[in-house]
């Protein structure tokens, strides 16, 4: 399949990765004139002490405790939203500091959003490039390894009176800097520790083989899925591990790069249909679809040739020698399939879409919200509903 020659890529993010990397904040607030930050955070942090890190690397500030916001739901919401605002106002504070996992870095830019552009009613600004302000500093310093959100420029935030789920689209949306250190991820259990790691792998797979890919995201999504492949089940064997914990980190920045620049695909667009429509997690519905929906691209020659690479960078460079060029396609999904299983024997993911909570009733109303997701444009060929039906059925 040929492809334009033209590309775009944008990724902003001032990123400071590894051990001590907590211990440039007095100088990166200093540098964005950050004097008064607000801190958006949740009380599980709080408890695991992962707040007393943060706070006791800032010394050179007085943190007034009205300016930390413990309080983050598990979804960005547009009353959380509104709320941290008003204390960002109230306090007079100049930059927005997220401690947190996908949810909370979406409230931070909410935040941002609200108020950069000097508005109260978030909503008027959903879609795409709606801002036009300049932004608030604002510094991500993530708690998980997976979502990539620290690089996105894209927040979801529900609007809880509507039941629906707002998106936000812009590059002004994307944190000057983020701080990615392996103390911040040191309390992932195994089972979360492992299905983080699988979104940032189907991160980097729907990002290396879909339509708008280019060659600076296909850079970034081929390195991460080499560190997803070295490191990520030795890392759920041994959750205490700094190298595996930072190489893993770094995957998840990686495959967030590559998956803001080149887009999602039709493993997400289900995934995201299976988390609305079945209120099922995010990580599991794309940990139990991920094979699938690579065994349903096999069929096109674009995706067979770049599955051909990440057969590559997932293993060593003599099973990718030993195996016949025509079957590497195929054995680059049989490669997933191996990670996946070894990741349900060490921590129990979910491999069924029935496990999850994904009912068969469901399916017609998932493939009608899958429809109108716009990862569908990013596929190779042409998706009907069959095709996603089919997916579906595969893997329940």
């Amino acid at each position: 399949m040929e492809t334009s020659n033209y590309f775009e890529f944008f990724s902003p993010v001032k990123i400071n990765s590894g051990d001590q990397a907590l211990s440039t904040l007095n100088y990166e607030l200093e540098q964005l004139h950050v004097s008064r930050p607000l801190i958006l955070t949740n009380q599980t942090l709080d408890e695991l002490n992962i707040l007393d890190l943060l706070l006791s690397s800032i010394t050179k500030i007085e943190i007034n405790p009205r300016q930390i916001i413990k309080t983050i739901p598990n979804q960005a919401t547009l009353e959380i939203v509104k709320k941290a605002s008003q204390r960002y106002r109230d306090l007079g504070c100049d930059g927005i500091i997220a401690l947190g996992g996908e949810a909370i870095i979406d409230t931070a830019k909410g935040v941002n959003l609200i108020i950069s552009e000097k508005v109260d009613d978030l909503s008027k600004l959903t879609g795409i490039e709606t801002a036009h302000g300049d932004m608030q500093p604002f510094i991500v310093i993530p708690t998980t390894s997976g979502t990539g959100s620290e690089a996105a420029l894209s927040a979801v935030i529900s609007d809880q009176k509507s039941k629906n789920n707002l998106e936000f689209i812009s590059s002004k949306l994307m944190p000057d800097l983020a701080v990615i250190d392996p103390k911040m991820t040191f309390t992932l259990p195994p089972r979360l520790t492992a299905s983080t790691g699988v979104d940032a792998l189907v991160h980097a797979v729907e990002a290396y083989t879909g339509l708008q890919t280019n060659p600076l995201s296909d850079a970034y999504a081929i390195a991460a899925l080499k560190l997803i492949g070295k490191n990520l089940e030795p890392l759920v064997n041994d959750v205490n591990n700094k190298n595996y914990r930072v190489a893993m980190n770094n995957a998840a920045l990686m495959a967030g790069i590559a998956f803001s620049n080149s887009h999602a695909g039709i493993i997400h667009a289900i995934g995201d249909a299976c988390e609305k429509i079945s209120e099922v997690s995010h990580g599991d519905a794309l940990a139990v679809l991920l094979p699938h929906g690579m065994f349903y691209n096999l069929k096109f020659e674009y995706c067979r040739n770049s599955y051909q690479d990440i057969l590559l960078a997932l293993e060593d460079t003599e099973k990718f020698v030993n195996t016949k060029a025509e079957d590497r396609a195929l054995m680059a999904v049989d490669s997933v399939v191996g990670i996946l299983s070894e990741l349900r024997f060490l921590a129990g993911i979910p491999v069924r879409l029935e496990e999850i909570g994904v009912k068969r009733s469901d399916f017609d109303r998932i493939v009608d919200k899958a429809m109108h997701n716009s990862a569908l444009l990013n596929s190779a060929g042409q998706v009907k509903r069959e095709d996603i039906k089919s997916i579906l059925e595969a893997a329940f």
